[in-house]
Formats: structure tokens, sequence, C-alpha cells
């Protein structure tokens, strides 16, 4: 059995809580990354490696399998070129961080450019940050709504 002194735990909490911040600024820097459409910050941002996860879906063209950091960049490029940018829009209603993850929960929607049809719906963004980069992309969204959205 161990037992930690109280400067243990203090520093253990100060250590937790610095991690916590830097999470929190990297995820920030990331949103207003994406919001300007810096498709270069983006990549600096992201690992080499990244766990991307993001339900594939074969009728949405930027939907595919990702792991690099251009790839996970180029999702954002991508996204763009396929939707109307002045009908997008996203709100965070919930920005959780722990230690090296930070989770983001809201809305988003959108109008596809092809079909002039829209698509909307909650999602939840769990981003894992590591070394000052982002190592886990995982995102869940209404992807029947964007689905339906890019079919003729």
């Amino acid at each position: 059995m161990s037992v930690e002194s109280p400067a243990t735990t203090a520093s253990s909490a100060t250590t937790a809580s610095s991690v916590a911040e830097a999470t929190r600024a990297v995820v920030q820097e990331f949103i207003a990354a994406r919001v300007a459409g810096d498709t270069g910050r983006l990549v600096a941002l992201f690992a080499d490696e990244v766990d991307w996860r993001l339900a594939e879906n074969p009728v949405v063209p930027w939907i595919r399998p990702r792991s690099t950091a251009a790839e996970c960049a180029a999702q954002f490029q991508e996204l763009m070129e396929h939707t109307v940018p002045e009908e997008a829009r996203a709100s965070v209603d919930t920005f959780l961080v722990d230690d090296t993850d930070a989770v983001l929960m809201g809305h988003l929607s959108g109008t596809v450019r092809v079909t002039g049809k829209s698509f909307e719906g909650p999602f939840a963004l769990h981003l894992t940050v590591e070394d000052g980069r982002i190592t886990r992309h995982h995102l869940y969204e209404n992807s029947l709504s964007i689905a339906e959205a890019c079919a003729p």
C-alpha cells in the first residue's frame, strides 16, 4: 500500500491541470483554424498518424478513411468544396476536457452544393491531444441526414 503525501497529491493535480489546459488550448486552436479554413495550420495541429473515425458513407464525397495529418486537414477543404460555405453552421454546446481528451458536442447543418439539399443534426467530437498535436479525431454525426442531402 502506498500513501501519497499532500505535496505529491497537489503536484499531481497541478500536472493534470496543466495537461488539461494544454489540451484545451490545442482544441481551441483547432476550432479557430477550422473556422478560418486554414488547412496549413490544421496539418500542423494533427499528428503524423491520426486515429480518425467517421462512419464511412459511400454517398458522401468528403467522408472517407483518413490517417495522416494532411488527409485529416484535407477533409475540411473537401467539405467546403462539396457544401455551400455560406450556409454551413456549427454550434458547440458542450466542451469537456479531461487530461489529454476533449469532447465537443453541439449541432451542425449545411447544404450540399450539387443537390441543393440541406442536412442537420447533433454531433459529438472526441479529440485526443498528445505532445501538442491531435492524435485522435472521432466524429459522431447524423450521417443519415448527410447521406440524404447528397443523394440526387
